[in-house]
């Protein structure tokens, strides 16, 4: 229900900002120190080098989808099914019994790229995208190779990719967040995929999670907007005031900044999430129903109106801790979660290349690690941070190529190596930031997204 304020809450606000109820020399004063100019650390700044990417969407399936199912043909693998041997490669060293793949694999688009069965409509799209098959990590848990995958750090709580990118590079609308994760549900990592952790509090990453209320308490609660303007200019005010002798207290100015922030979105934030202003060919194309305000389809097509409207780095979470890729006792639950994203991914990347902006959008999607090729349970596979698959399209990102390989079986990788830090390295090069000079100091040492790691893919890139 909306707050109707009375005539005299009203007037005693506009009386207080006006001047009558405080001495007008300490108004002035007041509303002389909220003008300072303090510098915004979400201001849109240019990169330090030319840059293909001006955003990006950042795609996680959680869970570890399996490489040698999906996106890496091993026709030999096929083929030893049900033989025992050691074939190194993490848990892979372990004598196990080799299981073949659930799915056929065909070639996709004009490039002829090979994807398996479980992805029809992305393997449609494969002349737009550079397919990554000798990813590697470091770690086989689900929490530390998930945190790795979003903050470069394994073991230890750092600041997530999309921080890193609104630190160096802020926000194209004021109204909206610099940094937005669509994640109805948490994965493994929970809050840490988007937490700023040591960078300042405003580039922490905003979390929508679907359905009539995206954000939480959005809606405004009153219908007098100039009431409420007033009210938050007198806030401003004084805050900046509290401000001034707490100019290192990042925290404190976040909270501040983020009253205004909050403002704005009230006018700007209900449109980008409303979906039903697109058109029937548009919602088809995410395999969306008119009228629904959730699922994967729903964050992909949010994630292009976010994207279209100046936020700089979108994360869409596919899967929670309790539902997701992590098959140990039976493959073929695969099935359910790549027909869940698959068309709605397509769809996205055609979307994004009929409007143009998959010339300067980065579209992105990873998983935490792979599969082993050996049976773990009585027909599922054990994860694998040894090699896996991931793939990039758009912002100078050479489609209709498939980068790296890993042995005969998809247990280790064969050629051209991408740790982590190597695919992290190249996503912010996309944008303009070398890996090495985006740093802050925290604790006595500079600290970086890449810690010192990382070197850029260059032969996946025009």
């Amino acid at each position: 229900m909306s707050i109707r304020p009375t005539p005299a809450r009203r007037e005693f606000l506009r009386s207080l900002v006006g001047g009558s109820l405080i001495m007008p020399g300490l108004l002035s004063e007041l509303i002389a120190e909220s003008t300072v100019d303090r510098g915004d650390p979400l201001a849109d700044r240019s990169p330090p080098s030319p840059a293909r990417a001006k955003r990006v969407i950042f795609v996680f399936s959680n869970g570890g989808a399996s490489h040698m199912d999906t996106f890496d043909y091993k026709p030999e693998l096929f083929k030893a099914d049900g033989k025992r041997m050691g074939v190194g490669g993490g848990l892979s060293n372990l004598q196990r019994v080799l299981l073949r793949p659930f799915w056929e694999f065909r070639p996709g688009g004009q490039c002829g790229t090979l994807v398996s069965d479980l992805f029809p409509h992305l393997r449609e799209c494969m002349d737009d995208i550079c397919v990554i098959r000798s990813m590697n990590g470091n770690d086989n848990e689900h929490y530390n190779a998930t945190l790795g995958m979003h903050t470069g750090s394994f073991f230890f709580s750092r600041p997530s990719i999309g921080s890193w990118v609104s630190y160096g590079l802020g926000t194209a609308n004021q109204n909206l967040p610099s940094f937005v994760a669509l994640a109805p549900q948490m994965p493994y990592a929970g809050t840490q995929i988007f937490n700023n952790d040591f960078l300042p509090a405003y580039h922490q990453g905003v979390r929508v999670v679907g359905g009539k209320e995206p954000i939480s308490n959005l809606e405004r609660r009153t219908t007098d907007k100039g009431l409420q303007e007033l009210e938050l200019g007198l806030a401003d005010v004084l805050n900046n005031r509290h401000l001034k002798s707490r100019a290192a207290d990042t925290d404190l100015g976040a909270r501040i900044r983020s009253f205004e922030t909050a403002f704005h979105m009230q006018a700007d934030a209900p449109e980008a999430f409303d979906v039903g202003q697109e058109d029937d060919a548009t919602l088809a194309m995410y395999g969306l129903e008119r009228g629904r305000s959730e699922g994967f389809g729903w964050q992909c097509l949010v994630a292009r109106r976010l994207a279209e409207r100046g936020v700089r780095f979108i994360e869409v979470v596919d899967g929670s801790s309790s539902h997701n890729w992590d098959q140990h006792g039976d493959m073929s639950e695969h099935a359910e979660h790549a027909r869940n994203i698959d068309q709605p991914l397509a769809g996205l990347l055609l979307d994004l290349k009929r409007r143009g902006m998959l010339e300067d959008t980065l579209l992105v999607w990873t998983t935490e690690f792979g599969r082993t090729p050996g049976v773990d349970g009585v027909k599922g596979r054990g994860h694998h941070s040894a090699c896996f698959s991931s793939w990039m399209a758009g912002a100078g990102v050479k489609g209709g190529m498939a980068y790296g390989a890993t042995d005969e079986l998809g247990a280790t990788v064969a050629e051209n190596g991408v740790h982590v830090h190597d695919f992290h390295a190249t996503i912010l090069h996309l944008l303009g930031i070398d890996h090495t000079k985006l740093t802050y100091r925290h604790g006595g040492r500079d600290y970086r997204l890449t810690d010192v790691h990382g070197r850029i893919v260059r032969d996946i890139l025009t």
